[in-house]
């Protein structure tokens, strides 16, 4: 009686076999005869061999008393499809050998059924086990529609019945291989040929365009291991080429029912390659995560949430196509950041366009911070983080990233940071001059094949100067300013006469410079340009409209841009027609209006949920505080105090310490006659906000009536409110009015003068406020 010992290794045709534990319990006895490997192929390529030992019997050791019943092994270069003339093939199982000439003369003749006899008598196989090993040689050879002929007499259902029992063994011990080990593996191998068979099968259908059935082979691969291994792969049970196959086919279904058209199904398979345990490896497993987020951003397929069975009870579970794509690619950057996976930058591109798609750049931002340093040069990461800050609203943060970037050191001259530095100082007039040298360099730079960006430079600099003139200190300074801001964006709006961003600013400008014919040209322009398709277009028509006391019009222009316009989207809207109203002496109308923007934003409000990040900015968006405020100011303006009161309560409790809440308080406490009580509210407000110009007019009106002792610093609050504000006609009234005291006639008819040629072109909101 003999025993024998196997050993299945891939490795190169010279490298030495690995050795097994058991050879420690081994007596000192010399090696036996090597029977010749199963297959092996010529000229270095890789093998998978099995070595079969033979020896008497021993009385140490736990070694197999049984022979294998099969042993058959195939290069992995079949799978490449190639077949190379002249290569040595040779076959061996059960102790036999034959030469693959042999089977290949009788394919080449077209006798499938005598090659299979062949291979059944010669190696002592089953029927599957034959058809498996002829359809692999066929597609080794590339004749696919050979080797497909072969694959289809193969009865997976039947083979699967046979292993599904034997596979069932438990795991072998760590210590050495018991009995049961030796008759778990035999069937192993007879599934890793059947199974790859399979595998095989898929492949040449989907080589032969035949996508539909290669998904449905393909998944008959995933539907036999499952049930050979009901529950799931474990790593010490299978062989490597069989996880090898198993890995393969999770990998490959859902690519081929994309290919084949046919979305929904491919989700399914991606779901059901994640959430099965199918004991993948880190860097496979992550190709498909990836692969699924890939498809799940730009499909356009609704994949809808994973079955309720795929559902674990507390955990999160993505609401759409957006939402599991941007959970995939952060558990695919951690990997990353565990070492579990080689980096790859295409990553962090798809999750940039994710997370801008849900103005969720400051969540972008963190994960920027979160990479390893040396991934990205500093400058790089500076840079993107600071655009991710900008999209997010926090400028100071993004602007001293930025002037670390161009400092003279790093990259004092790159463009898109100059460019992105001006445009964050356009928003602010405290570091607007800062961004006029920003723009200056952008525009010096803006050469060669960068010539297209100078027409932006000059937008840049046209706004930084808008912004820098509404805080000179002297008239003729500020009147040089809006000169040169308006000639600046004149200049890039001929260099780039389809810019449609360019003509809303224009119009804007002209609006503030009360130059309202124009404006309304560049508005409309706007609004064909761009196709009616931004609300601000409408918002700027509404407002010059209304600047031209053409109220009738506007209120036309709002309802048709109401029609035009999302229902999420009518806030801004919504509260333009609110104010229309009041101007039309319409209050009750005005009133119920706020009321369906009030139902309006707090619907928004409570969609967003808990998850909505303070922080993010969003546009064209009214938030609940501005519509109660408003409220409080209608109520006031017809003396309903107690009104005015709860809803200055409701804005109050959003936003607790603001100028605009101390400002309506005060105006309350002076409509119901408590004038000290609304001069300490309206002085609390400058102490909060030193700049905020209603509550500087409402204090000198105050002081006004106090008698000429306060009439200087009435005079020098409502200057300062007028360097501010140059065109608020509530300043130069009453500037007038404390010249008149004062008995400066020819000033006070100046200011008088001003005052009625402002109202007869003030509009209903600030034009800045569509900005």
């Amino acid at each position: 009686m003999h025993n024998t010992l196997t050993f299945s290794q891939i490795t190169h045709a010279s490298s030495p076999p690995h050795k097994c534990p058991e050879f420690s319990q081994l007596p000192n006895t010399p090696l036996p005869r090597i029977l010749p490997p199963l297959v092996a192929f010529g000229r270095g390529n890789s093998i998978f061999s099995s070595v079969v030992f033979s020896e008497p019997d021993w009385d140490k050791g736990e070694i197999c008393d049984q022979r294998v019943r099969e042993q058959i092994v195939v290069s992995q270069s079949m799978e490449s499809g190639e077949y190379e003339e002249g290569m040595v093939v040779e076959f061996s199982a059960n102790g036999n050998s034959m030469k693959a000439t042999e089977v290949q003369a009788k394919l080449d003749e077209g006798n499938i059924q005598e090659a299979e006899s062949s291979l059944r008598e010669g190696l002592s196989l089953n029927f599957e086990e034959a058809r498996a090993l002829l359809g692999k040689l066929e597609y080794q050879r590339g004749n696919l529609e050979g080797a497909l002929r072969v694959f289809d007499g193969i009865d997976l259902q039947a083979a699967i019945e046979r292993l599904q029992p034997n596979l069932a063994e438990k795991t072998p011990s760590k210590k050495g291989r018991s009995r049961s080990d030796s008759q778990h593996t035999v069937p192993q191998h007879a599934a890793t040929l059947v199974l790859d068979a399979i595998y095989l099968k898929a492949k040449s259908l989907q080589k032969l365009g035949r996508l539909k059935e290669a998904a449905s082979e393909c998944n008959n691969v995933l539907d036999a291991v499952e049930k050979i291994f009901h529950q799931g792969i474990p790593d010490a049970q299978v062989d490597g080429r069989l996880q090898e196959t198993v890995s393969q086919s999770v990998e490959l279904l859902p690519e081929l029912w994309k290919q084949a058209g046919y979305p929904q199904e491919a989700i399914s398979a991606y779901r059901r390659a994640l959430l099965s345990q199918w004991n993948l490896d880190n860097d496979r497993c992550a190709r498909i995560q990836k692969g699924f987020a890939v498809f799940l951003l730009y499909s356009g397929v609704e994949a809808g949430p994973p079955s309720l069975g795929a559902q674990v009870e507390g955990s999160y579970v993505p609401k759409n196509n957006l939402e599991e794509a941007i959970l995939l690619l952060m558990i695919l950057l951690r990997k990353l950041s565990l070492g579990k996976t080689k980096w790859d930058s295409s990553l962090m591109e798809h999750l940039t366009f994710a997370l801008s798609l849900c103005n969720q750049t400051f969540v972008l931002a963190e994960q920027l911070e979160e990479i390893m340093p040396g991934v990205y040069h500093r400058v790089d990461r500076w840079n993107s983080l600071a655009l991710c800050y900008c999209g997010a609203g926090q400028n100071q943060e993004a602007l001293n990233l930025l002037r670390k970037s161009l400092h003279k050191h790093e990259r004092p001259e790159e463009l898109m940071a100059l460019l992105l530095a001006a445009k964050i100082c356009s928003e602010d007039s405290h570091v607007a001059a800062e961004g006029v040298g920003y723009a200056q360099r952008a525009i010096s730079n803006a050469q060669g094949l960068d010539e297209h960006l100078k027409g932006m430079g000059l937008r840049l600099l046209g706004l930084c100067l808008g912004k820098q003139a509404k805080v000179s200190s002297s008239d003729f300074e500020r009147f040089r300013l809006q000169s040169e801001a308006l000639k600046s964006l004149n200049e890039a709006i001929n260099l780039e006469p389809n810019n449609s961003d360019l003509a809303f600013e224009l119009g804007v400008h002209y609006a503030e410079h009360r130059n309202l014919d124009t404006a309304l040209r560049y508005a409309k322009k706007f609004i064909d340009q761009t196709g009616g398709c931004l609300i601000k277009g409408w918002r700027l028509l509404a407002l010059v409209l209304s600047a031209q006391q053409r109220f009738s019009e506007a209120h036309v222009v709002t309802d048709a841009a109401l029609d035009e316009t999302a229902k999420w989207e009518q806030g801004p809207l919504l509260r333009l027609k609110a104010k229309l109203k009041i101007s039309q002496s319409l209050p009750m109308d005005a009133i119920e209006t706020y009321r369906n923007l009030l139902a309006l934003v707090q619907a928004q409000r409570k969609s967003l949920g808990p998850l909505r990040i303070s922080l993010q900015v969003e546009d064209d968006k009214v938030n609940e505080f501005e519509v109660w405020h408003g409220l409080s100011d209608l109520y006031s303006s017809l003396s309903y105090w107690k009104d005015a009161e709860i809803c200055l309560s409701k804005a109050r409790e959003l936003k607790q310490h603001s100028a605009e809440t101390l400002h309506a308080e005060g105006v309350i406490f002076e409509g119901q006659g408590q004038i000290q009580e609304a001069l300490a509210t309206y002085i609390d407000c400058l102490l909060l906000e030193p700049c905020y110009v209603p509550c500087k007019i409402l204090i000198a009106a105050l002081l006004s009536k106090m008698g000429s002792m306060a009439l200087p610093v009435a005079r020098s609050l409502l200057s300062d409110a007028l360097r501010i504000d140059p065109s608020n006609r509530k300043a130069w009234y009453y500037l007038g009015m404390i010249h008149r005291d004062d008995g400066r006639i020819g000033d006070a008819i100046d200011c008088f003068q001003a005052a009625s040629m402002l109202e007869e072109s003030d509009p209903i909101e600030s034009f800045s406020s569509v900005l």
